[in-house]
Parts: C-alpha cells; sequence; structure tokens
C-alpha cells in the first residue's frame, strides 16, 4: 500500500512525486509514456518564466516561491535549468498584457521599466517594434529546460526513495475500503490517495473534469536567425506579445536551437483528443508564426529549424484548476494549465503534495478551486 499515487509523470507531476517523497511518503508514480516524452504539454526542450503576470496578481506569489524551488532543484540535481534573460510583455498602450503585467509588478513592488517601440528597438536589436506598441520590462524573466527539469525532478524523487513506472497505462480507479485501487497495464496498485497530473488526459482519468479540461493542438516553431547575435539570450529577453493578429510568445537562440516563437490558440483553437493530435506541422502552422516574424522580429526570418506539435489543457476562465477531485476525496487534481502552467511547476509540486496529506497549503489557491464562478462559462482562454 503506497501513502499516494501520481499519475502522470510530465512537469507538474515529476514535482509532486519529488515533493511527496520528501514529505516522508511512499509514493508511486505512473506515467504512459517516457520520461519526460514528447507526446504532452511539457517538450520542446524550454519554456519561459515570468514573474510579471498580466493573468491576475494572485499568481506572482506562487511565481516567487516556483523560482526558488527552481534554484533549489538546480543544487540538487547540479544541471543548469533556469535561465534569466529579462522579460517583456509587448501591447498597445492601455491592453490587457499591459495593464496586466504592469499592475503585478506596482502591487507585488518587482523591478520593472515601461518602455516604448522605439526604446525596445535600440535596447535589443531582435525586436523591431512599431513606436505605438508599449512593453513592461521584468528582469527577472527567463526561461525554464523544460525536459532537464523532468528528468531532475523524477531523478531527485527515485534517490529519495520513489518508484516509478514508465510506458504504464492507467485503466481505471476505484475506492476501497482503506484507500484507492489503481488498475494499470501491469498489475494493480493500492495507495490511501491519489495526485492526477495527467495534462490532456485528465478528462480520461476523471471524466466529470472533463468539461474542464479540453486539449487544443498547438505549435512551436524555430528558425535559424539571419543575425545570430541579436537572438542570443544576453541580448534578447524572452516576450509575451498581445499584437493585433494574435498573442505571441518566444524565447531566444538557445543551444543553437533557432529563435523559438509559438502563438496562443494557434489556429483558432484546435479542440482535440490527446490520442488523436496531428503531431505534423502544416504549412498553414509555419504562416500562422511567421506572420509574426515578418513583423515584429525580421532578423530571425531565416530557414525553419524544427516545427513541433504540442497541446495545451485550457480551463474555461484560463486559470489552473488546484483542487480535490469532485465525487472523491481522496483524490487530487492538478489542470487546466491553458498554455502557461509549466513555468510554475516546482511550487505547484509543492502545493498538491500539501492538499494530498491534508495541510493547508502554504499559498492562497482559492482562485484555482473548482467552485469558482468563473468556471461556469467558456472563453478563449488565456485570450485578453
Amino acid at each position: 500500500m503506497y501513502d499516494a499515487i501520481v499519475i502522470g509523470v510530465g512537469g507538474m507531476g515529476s514535482a509532486a512525486l519529488y515533493h511527496l517523497v520528501c514529505s516522508g511518503c511512499k509514493v508511486l508514480g505512473l506515467e504512459q509514456f517516457g520520461v519526460p516524452h514528447a507526446f504532452g504539454s511539457s517538450h520542446g526542450s524550454t519554456r519561459i518564466i515570468r514573474l510579471a503576470y498580466s493573468e491576475g496578481n494572485e499568481y506572482v506569489p506562487l511565481l516567487r516561491a516556483a523560482y526558488r524551488y527552481w534554484r533549489e532543484l538546480e543544487v540538487i540535481s547540479g544541471q543548469s535549468i533556469l535561465h534569466v534573460t529579462g522579460g517583456l510583455d509587448i501591447g498597445t498602450e492601455g491592453s490587457w498584457t499591459i495593464r496586466g503585467s504592469r499592475d503585478s509588478c506596482v502591487r507585488h513592488r518587482l523591478d520593472f521599466e515601461h518602455l516604448d517601440g522605439t526604446e525596445v528597438n535600440q535596447r535589443y536589436p531582435g525586436y523591431r517594434l512599431p513606436p505605438s506598441m508599449q512593453a513592461i520590462y521584468q528582469p527577472d524573466g527567463g526561461y525554464l529546460r523544460s525536459e532537464s527539469a523532468i528528468a531532475a525532478y523524477v531523478g531527485a524523487a527515485r534517490s529519495r526513495g520513489a518508484d516509478l513506472l514508465t510506458h504504464t497505462s492507467v485503466f481505471g480507479w476505484k475506492r476501497t475500503d482503506s484507500g484507492l485501487r489503481v488498475r494499470t497495464s501491469v498489475g494493480v496498485y493500492e495507495a490511501k490517495r491519489m495526485v492526477i497530473t495527467a495534462g490532456a488526459w485528465t478528462g480520461r482519468l476523471a471524466p466529470t473534469m472533463s468539461e474542464y479540461c479540453r486539449p487544443e493542438r498547438q505549435v512551436m516553431l524555430w528558425t535559424e536567425p539571419l543575425d545570430s547575435m541579436a537572438f542570443e539570450a544576453s541580448r534578447f529577453p524572452v516576450f509575451n506579445m498581445e499584437a493585433p493578429f494574435g498573442r505571441f510568445y518566444g524565447v531566444p537562440n538557445h543551444g543553437a536551437e533557432g529563435f523559438k516563437i509559438g502563438k496562443y490558440h494557434h489556429l483558432r483553437q484546435e479542440v482535440t483528443d490527446p490520442g488523436e493530435l496531428d503531431r505534423s506541422c502544416h504549412p498553414e502552422d509555419e504562416t500562422a508564426l511567421r506572420e509574426a516574424i515578418i513583423e515584429y522580429f525580421p532578423k530571425a526570418n531565416g530557414a525553419a529549424q524544427k516545427a513541433t506539435a504540442c497541446m495545451f489543457t485550457n480551463s474555461p476562465d484560463g486559470d489552473f484548476i488546484l483542487d480535490r477531485h469532485p465525487e472523491e476525496d481522496r483524490v487530487f487534481v492538478a489542470a487546466g494549465f491553458s498554455g502557461h502552467g509549466f513555468k510554475f511547476c516546482s511550487v505547484i509540486g509543492k502545493v498538491m503534495a500539501e492538499l494530498c496529506l491534508d495541510c493547508t497549503p502554504s499559498w492562497d489557491i482559492g482562485r484555482f478551486r473548482l467552485t469558482r464562478d468563473r468556471m461556469e462559462s467558456w472563453h478563449l482562454a488565456g485570450t485578453p
């Protein structure tokens, strides 16, 4: 009998596995693919982290803790995971992105600068913003080596006694007199508690959650910069940009992979089944991303290095879901990260461990409960 089973050992699950075993739990992780893998939401080598947060002020205390836990993981693993480049939140004056980013900086006393497009271009030659655009520069922004982070958390958890089964499908689970029984492709396992961190597969494991967790196809593109110096990490802050034709995000040239760009709700919110995701990248995928490159980053408009498909798992309002299962009080769910969750993995793993152990979370997670009013109606999650 395990104290806890974690289903889904990606970004969130690997951190939950680690924090549970550090809390003294006998814990088992179950992953249907390998660790890490390229079938969910955490691959593609890098993910943005930013401390200024237009999505809501409630996120910033979690982010402060996330930075601390990422640095702790670097010490534990001996790996470089968090790379600080500074970050730019870009939009027009008065836009959702500018207002929200600036407000989070002011309320939480974060260092920042309010720049216009011309100032951004002069300081960072990889950008070509029109003068009418504005940017909030926050020096703590950067990127995480996502796949390395997952492997590091799993390695740290296993070294402390956690068990892990990869390439193991979960067929179902049910309550028993003593806890929970989980039926898998390699056997049956029992635990007192369970944490579901299965990303796009959450609805399959917890059907009552399916209406709150909609998988969406996304595509990321890497291009070969025409001016490589302009896109080095020391000269190119990560960005989150609200443009007239969509919301984009990007990362400097990491490890000679190229300039990375993605677009929220890539092709008009392609809701998908996670098992049937179109993983091929088509000309229309590249066109949607080239539009922003040509307009705002022309020095990055070289040949495509690679493109890959992944998934967002959207909640109705774009906020995370961190809560007890609505029908089973021994099961806890972290889901609905809506394309902006990876940066929080390190701290959400801690939150889920605290929930699983019936401890009051160390941070206010009221905004992320299933009972919030905003869960009643759908819109394009993560869109202003």
